[in-house]
């Protein structure tokens, strides 16, 4: 390692991590077979290859599969010598000894493996250099270095985790001892909502879904996303992340004290509590102490710095049972330029969906619908309805959304207030893998809770 005072910049000036031989029995392979020139193309990029020379033959063979050329140890050598790179690669004898390795191709896959673990070897190390170097540079925000440096590390991470494919056989044999297993243990497939009738088109929230929870200001969007994110820690008592992008963490705490205690919310806020209503009280906060809620009111969050999150709590608790995000529209986008927000919020729960995958677990975001709603004689909303929609309806798993008729058609009344609790219709607008239908649901405002209609 080499530091410049001048420059204020660290320098690499040793060998790094490479494997010359591996590299040097994939492109005589390459010479030889063309199964294995498909494999490899779609494998490694040029910069995989340490040596300079190595990576001028591989682009040359790359040009001539792309050209849809014969390959050879003539074709290349042709094309060597006609552009002028014969001696740059090192002489006709480079060539000669690549033809005198006889490479075992039923060996390939281990091959490309050990090239691939020294070029992300050395990625690592360079991205270590450069972040050295960014941190000497004062005038840039630390912000965006710490998101730049946790863009570059994902890309990393995702290139590294490379393409799993499987036959049909062993997918069917996987499927089929997991249906044995269900059929002797039958139970609910992903995480429960709390609500029998949602659960029963659903079968839960599964492992890897992004699901969108929509409707107008004053819904209950988050309300909702509350009483399932109880439901769900105490069912499989495994973590939950609630992102609150609006509320504070105070606020989402006292809307859950209110729903487990029974306690108007208002007397709650104010402390106008009875000796009873203490009792509960202390009894629910114990309860709540306990349970692995996670509450995050960071505003104008990322994917970026979610996913830096989900990795801390990973690391203390191993698993995740649920992300809850509140709500989309809030969320910013980091070092991509977009020409308008329909285009960055389709990016984002783009990213989402892929978030979703990598951690394999169910993601809730929620989202405002369009005003427009507001406007039409039914007023039902629909997927249409979804606030500067883009692509989210088309990256989402389940659509919900929430539809309170006495809010949308007595706007301009006080009538609501009359009721303890109100009908809600959630309407299950999208279901990518079964059913679509509407749900009706109990809310009761002051107390901040949801329960089936029917109890």
């Amino acid at each position: 390692m080499k530091y410049s005072k001048k420059n204020t910049q660290l320098f690499i000036n040793q060998q790094l991590p490479h494997n010359f031989l591996a590299e040097q029995m994939i492109l005589s392979g390459l010479l030889i077979s063309s199964d294995a020139i498909d494999i490899t193309v779609q494998t490694l990029p040029v910069e995989a290859f340490y040596f300079k020379n190595h990576q001028e033959i591989y682009k040359a063979i790359i040009f001539l599969y792309q050209n849809k050329l014969s390959i050879d140890i003539l074709t290349l050598l042709t094309f060597l010598q006609d552009n002028g790179l014969l001696q740059k690669i090192g002489g006709i004898k480079v060539l000669i000894e690549l033809i005198s390795q006889i490479p075992n191709l039923n060996y390939l896959n281990e091959y490309l493996a050990l090239i691939k673990d020294k070029f992300f070897r050395r990625c690592l190390i360079k991205f270590g250099y450069e972040t050295i170097n960014s941190a000497y540079i004062t005038n840039v925000a630390l912000e965006k270095i710490l998101t730049d440096c946790e863009t570059k590390i994902f890309n990393l991470t995702t290139e590294t985790k490379g393409q799993n494919l499987f036959s049909t056989g062993e997918l069917l044999n996987t499927i089929f001892l997991d249906l044995k297993e269900k059929s002797l243990n039958p139970k609910l497939l992903g995480l429960t909502s709390g609500f029998y009738e949602l659960d029963s088109l659903t079968q839960g929230f599964q492992k890897s879904d992004l699901i969108i929870l929509a409707g107008r200001p004053a819904m209950g969007k988050t309300a909702l996303s509350l009483n399932i994110t109880l439901t769900s820690i105490k069912k499989s008592q495994l973590p939950v992340l609630f992102f609150s992008l609006e509320m504070s963490k105070e606020q989402i705490i006292y809307r859950l004290l209110a729903m487990e205690t029974n306690i108007n919310q208002i007397r709650l806020k104010n402390g106008n509590l009875s000796q009873s209503d203490w009792a509960k009280l202390t009894k629910v906060i114990k309860l709540l102490s306990k349970l692995p809620l996670f509450i995050d009111d960071t505003v104008d969050l990322s994917v970026n710095e979610i996913r830096s999150k989900i990795k801390t709590i990973l690391f203390e608790k191993k698993k995740i049972g649920l992300i809850i995000i509140d709500y989309l529209q809030l969320m910013q986008i980091s070092n991509t330029k977009l020409d308008n927000r329909t285009q960055e919020l389709s990016h984002i729960t783009r990213l989402l969906k892929t978030l979703a995958r990598e951690f394999n677990v169910p993601i809730i975001a929620l989202s405002q619908l369009s005003r427009n709603v507001e406007n039409r004689l039914d007023k039902k909303p629909v997927l249409s309805d979804l606030r500067e929609s883009g692509s989210i309806e088309q990256d989402a798993d389940l659509v919900l959304m929430l539809y309170r008729n006495q809010i949308l058609e007595k706007k301009d009344s006080n009538s609501f207030q009359k009721f303890e609790s109100e009908q809600i219709e959630l309407i299950l607008a999208k279901h990518r893998n079964g059913p679509t239908g509407t749900i009706k649901l109990r809310f009761e405002k002051k107390k901040m809770k949801f329960s089936s209609f029917n109890n």
